[in-house]
């Protein structure tokens, strides 16, 4: 795929539905009593990595497209599937599925793909080992594929090292299964998905602080949701919208979960132009988030903010090097351990198109303002850095080619054509 610099953005768009949240409905629907009807399902590649292996455990979901049925056999109501499950590249349903798993009565191997089985899971490993779980890595190199034996499990406080929202998420799901209260407490408090839902659900969850506490549940209950537009995927268009001069972008119910939008509050910190309209508080909170060309200032991220935006690093690293001054990423090692070491990918990269960038141990420090020049830049399957360089070659001099391009077919099936068609985007791409 092939980029040159494009005119100005300007329409309408409504951003596929959040990732993290699709994945938990279909898992909530299936240990859920009666049927779940989910509303704007993201249908990328993960989500249906997640629909794949409950289906393999007897669970009954009709895929309509749009909406998407769980028909949910309660909490103790999978069974042994036939064979291996296989996540795909998707480490969401990787970590969360272990830890509902660990309390089943049978035995299961859980894989993906190639870059599945290089992502660290000694994180969930470890913490599920303590709550009773027999769980392990079959090469042992603490990856994937697992062996999981499912078995009774106790509660436990654990404290994660890393704010994780994966690791928090197994930990609870075993949770609901566990004897007596299980809690974590992360060192920054990480997305909040699990906790809202499940209460959704009928679980006991609370949270206080860092800390988040869930009691063995009875009997969850089938939901109606809607899942708003991901913030995630959302973060490719407030950038462009924000540095393509005389641009002026709608986003339409995007999700703006404050564990999620950490990105918002970065723009506004570097002199971008948002507009929050039309906000809703029930369920996940969405709004139509209003962007519009601005002139950027470099500024810091660090600390607690991270884990509110780590999967839009890549972006915001872009975005940085069409900003006055240093942008300066610390505290952001979690990137290391994505689809790929997004660290040195986007270091590589950004110096390849003429950035002045350096990597650091846990971040990136970009010293705005040079102009970027287009270059061939490898994707290594890593749709978040396919999308953020698909922007970057859009304000590029010269042509920007993206190697492995259809990898966002992960999150954002469509991205290219969507860009393209929706948008007022002349010459943005071409095959």
């Amino acid at each position: 795929m092939k980029f040159r610099k494009c005119g100005s953005l300007r329409g309408e768009l409504t951003i596929p539905g959040d990732k993290s949240i699709s994945h938990r409905s279909v898992m909530f629907g299936s240990l859920a009593k009666g049927t779940t009807e989910i509303y704007d399902f993201l249908q990328g590649a993960d989500c249906l990595s997640t629909i794949s292996c409950f289906r393999s455990m007897g669970i009954e979901i009709e895929n309509k497209g749009n909406c998407v049925l769980v028909h949910g056999n309660g909490l103790h109501g999978l069974k042994k599937p036939d064979s291996v499950l296989d996540c795909g590249n998707s480490g969401t349903t990787t970590r969360l599925i272990s830890g509902i798993l660990s309390a089943q009565n049978f035995s299961v191997t859980l894989t993906g793909d190639a870059s599945i089985q290089k992502r660290p899971m000694r994180r969930i490993i470890q913490p599920l080992s303590q709550m009773g779980a027999k769980i392990r890595s079959i090469q042992g190199n603490d990856c994937a594929p697992l062996e999981i034996e499912g078995t009774h499990l106790h509660g436990i406080h654990y404290q994660s090292p890393v704010a994780s929202a994966q690791v928090k998420s197994a930990i609870l799901l075993a949770g609901l299964y566990a004897d007596g209260e299980t809690k974590v407490t992360e060192p920054f408090l990480s997305r909040d998905h699990t906790e809202r839902m499940l209460r959704s659900f009928g679980a006991k969850v609370e949270n206080q602080g860092t800390t988040a506490r869930i009691l063995p549940a009875e009997e969850l209950y089938g939901q109606k949701l809607r899942v708003p537009g991901d913030i995630s995927s959302a973060a490719f268009f407030l950038a462009a919208g924000l540095i393509i001069p005389g641009s002026e972008l709608l986003l339409k119910h995007v999700g703006i979960n404050p564990t999620r939008d950490g990105i918002l509050r970065v723009c506004r910190a570097m002199g971008g132009n948002i507009t929050i309209l039309n906000e809703t508080s029930e369920g996940e909170p969405a709004a139509d988030i209003l962007v519009t060309s601005s002139s950027l200032h470099g500024t810091v991220i660090e600390g607690a903010i991270i884990p509110t935006l780590i999967d839009e690093l890549p972006i915001i690293a872009a975005m940085a090097c069409f900003a006055e001054g240093d942008t300066i990423i610390r505290d952001a090692t979690e990137l290391k351990v994505k689809e790929s070491n997004r660290i040195e990918v986007m270091v590589r990269n950004l110096s390849a198109m003429g950035a002045d960038v350096e990597e650091t141990e846990d971040g990136m420090i970009i010293h705005g303002g040079r102009p970027l020049h287009g270059a061939v830049i490898d994707s290594r399957l890593d749709h978040r850095i396919a999308m953020t360089f698909a922007v970057a070659g859009c304000m590029a001099d010269g042509e920007t080619e993206i190697l492995g391009a259809e990898c966002v077919n992960i999150s954002y099936p469509g991205f290219y054509a969507v860009s393209y068609t929706h948008l007022t985007l002349p010459t943005i791409c071409s095959v």
